[in-house]
């Protein structure tokens, strides 16, 4: 049985924590590329800092040039790499950009670019490797080994070598080793990190368990269906490498690019240098011209025309609560143009809440009473129902009887002794969405209690906002019921649902949505999510509850799960992208009078020099906007 939703928006409180993988993080520091862009950006700043004062030379030139080694000689030897296979990438024209800089005189410049693209190589390696963390902690989910029943006793095998047709035995609390079939017993599997039901779902002969889910209080015994290497769990796995795959054509378009910017500036060099020399110019003169064009043409301009904005709506949706891993994400955040929503866990708070009590007339008891008696009974039990119902009881500020004598049973419910009687609460069998539990007193029932899964506060503004940044409403899509997730539709404002999805189903969701020429946004929070967080265009997790494969495969991550922000980081992401546009026309206009008067006329080198780095800053600047508070709340507003 599911639960019902509330369309009651609930109060704004921390929702349970879901079950979720072991963290395996890779650390910052184990990676080579984020110690040599650490050392080359300490040296660096070091000898800026000396430099600025007036030290002499030979004091901040070393500094200096440990900088040019630490940070340089990596994608020096890239470079040269991809020489050998007569190829040529924009980093090490960047070297040879920052030695040519250094070649006259200009070792400040040189240093800078050796640091930055240092420390960009240093967070893509950072990327790939909280992304290989993330997926083997998502196999730390199933277990290691399971105990196979046989004709002659009970073994203990590893689960990789499970087939088809083995018989398993599931002791209570233990997490179920393969896709299988209920043959005998009767519990309660934790299910969340697979189809993102809130509560646990009663599992009797003949129902079918995933691997990697919890087992309850029961024993159960299980026959394999499905060969390891084809779980869900193990699908879900190869879903996130899949999905994150599929993103290689853009890099590919983008490394086409600078392969041809790189070409064409090193020719455009070597003609500055060679044509002047061929009619007779003075080799110092063709020279320095060289070295000018060189670094007036340097990108440096463009990285920075790029960065400040993305970097400012960064930091400043960080400081209200959503962390945006990367610049890319920021900019992949205002290209969506759908939204497409997880309903537990996102649009509810995913942990169940007493939202009924009704006594029987004939009980002799008012709501308080019972309440206050079914609670006295729960209290001993871990069952999250059973913390709901006593924590509702709590709320209202009611005294609790002691339990005696208590039992649970999987599947059925709980029974003790209160203050001399027997009072059992146990699941009902009623045709209704919602999780409504029985109360029964020596035997004869007093009344029930429904459970609901209740709607965040502020799901309907968020449902709107998005609607109108869009041009249509948010798809939902969840592995919950129809008939909760026609409730969470009805409250709002959603129209196009589909529930009762796999993981696997929602990827084949988004994926379908993007066949359309769609840019979709999927918002989620489970382990369930991951794969449709990676499959879409862009992916935010919600990061109180959220497993940690969502929060890492997601491109944003919001922190104290306020919904409103989704639509607010949209917008900031939008601006930062206009932002983007001013600073790349700003950079253009700069970069090309620079060269312009570099090969027409005669442009001195400490001009060249200042129209650069004058550019540089202006961009720069204008970038910065986005820091202020202004920014976020402006955005807010619409």
């Amino acid at each position: 049985m599911v639960p019902h939703v509330s369309t009651t928006l609930a109060p704004a409180h921390a929702p349970a924590p879901a079950p979720t993988a072991p963290r395996r993080r890779t650390r910052i520091l184990a990676l080579p590329e984020a110690r040599w862009a650490l050392a080359a950006t300490v040296a660096f700043l070091l000898g800026l800092a000396l430099d600025l004062t007036g030290a002499p030379a030979w004091a901040y030139g070393p500094l200096y040039a440990v900088a040019y080694a630490t940070g340089g000689w990596e994608p020096a030897l890239e470079g040269l790499r991809a020489l050998r296979e007569k190829t040529l990438d924009v980093d090490l024209l960047m070297i040879v950009a920052a030695l040519g800089a250094a070649s006259i005189g200009q070792v400040l410049d040189g240093a800078l670019l050796i640091v930055i693209f240092a420390t960009s190589g240093a967070l893509e390696a950072l990327a790939t490797a909280r992304t290989a963390d993330s997926v083997r902690g998502l196999l730390d989910l199933a277990p290691t080994t399971a105990t196979r029943l046989t004709d002659a006793a009970e073994e203990t095998v590893p689960t990789a070598e499970l087939s088809v047709g083995d018989v398993l035995l599931i002791r209570p609390g233990e997490r179920i080793g393969a896709d299988g079939q209920v043959l005998d017993g009767t519990s309660e599997a934790d299910e969340a990190t697979i189809t993102g039901e809130p509560l646990p779902v009663v599992k009797r002969p003949g129902d079918e368990v995933f691997a990697g889910t919890l087992n309850g209080a029961g024993a159960l015994r299980v026959r394999v269906e499905r060969d390891p290497a084809d779980s869900v769990i193990a699908r879900i796995v190869t879903l996130v490498e899949e999905a994150s795959r599929t993103k290689a054509p853009t890099q590919l378009f983008i490394e086409k690019i600078e392969q041809r910017y790189a070409v064409g500036m090193v020719l455009a060099t070597l003609a500055v240098f060679g044509v002047p020399m061929a009619f007779g110019a003075e080799l110092a003169d063709a020279l320095l011209r060289a070295m000018t064009f060189m670094i007036v043409a340097s990108p440096c301009a463009v990285v920075l025309a790029t960065m400040p904005p993305l970097l400012s709506a960064i930091a400043n949706a960080g400081r209200h609560g959503v962390l945006v891993k990367s610049a890319v994400a920021m900019e992949r955040l205002g290209e969506i143009d759908t939204a497409a929503l997880d309903k537990t866990g996102t649009l509810t708070e995913g942990a169940p809440e007493v939202a009924d009590v009704r006594p029987l007339p004939e009980s002799g008891l008012d709501e308080d009473a019972l309440l206050a008696l079914a609670a006295a009974a729960e209290h001993p039990s871990e069952h999250p129902l059973a913390r709901a119902i006593v924590a509702a009881a709590r709320t209202r500020g009611l005294a609790l009887a002691p339990a005696e004598d208590f039992t649970a049973t999987p599947g059925q419910g709980v029974t003790a002794t209160v203050e001399g009687r027997e009072v059992s609460v146990g699941r009902a069998d009623v045709d209704s969405d919602a999780t409504v539990v029985q109360v029964s007193r020596d035997g004869k029932p007093v009344g029930t209690l429904t459970l609901t899964d209740r709607l965040r506060a502020e799901a309907p503004a968020t449902t709107a906002a998005l609607t109108a940044l869009t041009g249509s409403a948010p798809v939902l899509l969840t592995g919950d019921n129809s008939g909760a997730a026609a409730r969470v539709a009805e409250a709002t404002g959603l129209t196009d649902v589909r529930a009762g999805l796999l993981p696997e189903d929602k990827v084949d969701a988004v994926r379908a949505l993007q066949g359309q020429g769609r840019k979709v946004l999927f918002v989620g929070d489970g382990v369930n999510d991951a794969p449709a967080l990676a499959a879409a265009h862009s992916g935010i997790a919600m990061g109180r509850a959220g497993s940690d494969l969502a929060l890492e495969t997601a491109d944003a991550v919001i922190v104290r799960d306020e919904l409103t922000t989704v639509p607010a980081v949209v917008r900031l992401s939008r601006a930062a992208r206009r932002l983007v546009l001013q600073n790349l026309v700003i950079a253009g206009v700069f970069i090309t009078g620079l060269v312009l008067w570099d090969l027409i006329g005669h442009l001195p080198l400490p001009l060249g020099v200042a129209g650069h780095e004058g550019s540089t800053v202006l961009v720069g600047l204008n970038g910065l906007r986005l820091l202020r508070e202004s920014a976020w709340s402006q955005d807010r507003r619409g």
